[in-house]
């Protein structure tokens, strides 16, 4: 990490990993020590085949682990490969997905509309033309839910 954040201060990046830290801590959720940053461009490919996939939604929760906690680098084909044979996807079909890039274009489509949409964080949350953005605490996103509970009764009033 220390070359991706070579010009930021290292009192900063301390502070952005214990923020980090925090919010996970606060959400419940498991979280290793963080010691480098990769590429998941590979992991993302992987993610939109996965939820092709009867099941694929663990991959996502494997991934999260195998991430943040084991803090494993998620751009290595064999660490990928590892992840959907233990969430009991077909690992020889992943490893085509990741040889041939067949969700490529899928991945960059999605960036292209998070981009357009004005996506700044995540996770974000976006129905109709409302968008929550980044770790919101919860009364934010309750306001969301009942902003979009009273557009569906204006909706079906009309």
């Amino acid at each position: 990490m220390k070359s991706l954040y070579r010009n930021r201060d290292p009192a900063e990046s301390i502070a952005m990993v214990d923020h980090m830290r925090n919010l996970m801590a606060e959400a419940g959720l498991p979280y290793g020590k963080r010691t480098n940053l990769d590429n998941s461009r590979l992991a993302q490919e992987l993610g939109a085949w996965a939820d092709t996939q009867e099941g694929g939604d663990a991959f996502h929760d494997k991934m999260f682990t195998t991430y943040f906690v084991d803090n494993k680098n998620i751009n290595d084909k064999d660490v990928l490969s590892q992840v959907v044979s233990e969430t009991g996807l077909d690992v020889e079909q992943a490893r085509d997905v990741l040889n041939t890039r067949s969700f490529g274009p899928k991945v960059a489509e999605d960036w292209e509309r998070a981009w357009s949409d004005g996506v700044t964080g995540i996770p974000t949350f976006a129905a109709r033309d409302l968008f929550v953005f980044g770790c919101q605490p919860y009364e934010v996103l309750e306001r969301f839910y009942k902003n979009l509970v009273k557009l569906r009764a204006e909706d079906s009033a009309r």
